[in-house]
């Protein structure tokens, strides 16, 4: 009887840790998507990882001048992004993934580097909070701050 609760609880952990996994790799999914429909301007693309009311804030961050806000409304935002010439190139370096899950909530905190032409534009870290609807992660908001 002790082995057969022992295995049971082994089972109930392992089960418990893949399932977390597979979030995780759900979620960064999700991501990775976001950012592959930016790169191409394609704004079908990121409309499929973004939940309707999505939500998108900035906080700049400069030297020796106080931080400051900024909203952005998603339409404007694909507007801005199916606009951007060809010939430019965007590259977001995410440097890490944390995230944290609350069954349909989770939280992708990511420290980048946002480069254009191959030049560092900003850094900072983006903070995307995503949603699960009908066994799909979703972006709900991001937000994230810009360091020059």
């Amino acid at each position: 009887m002790k082995k057969i609760f022992f295995v049971f609880i082994l089972t109930i952990g392992f089960s418990k840790t893949t399932f977390a996994q597979t979030e995780e790799a759900q979620i960064k999914k999700t991501i990775e998507t976001f950012f592959e429909g930016m790169y191409k301007r394609d704004t079908t693309l990121l409309k499929s990882v973004l939940h309707k009311d999505c939500s998108l804030n900035s906080v700049n961050i400069k030297p020796n001048q106080a931080a400051s806000q900024k909203s952005e409304s998603m339409a404007g935002f694909l507007k801005s992004i199916s606009s951007i010439p060809a010939n430019v190139a965007l590259e977001e370096r995410l440097l890490d993934h944390k995230i944290q899950i609350d069954e349909a909530l989770a939280i992708d905190w990511t420290p980048y580097e946002f480069y254009v032409n191959q030049k560092l534009s900003h850094q900072g870290t983006n903070v995307f909070t995503l949603t699960k609807t009908e066994n799909t992660w979703k972006i709900f908001a991001i937000i994230d701050t810009r360091k020059r």
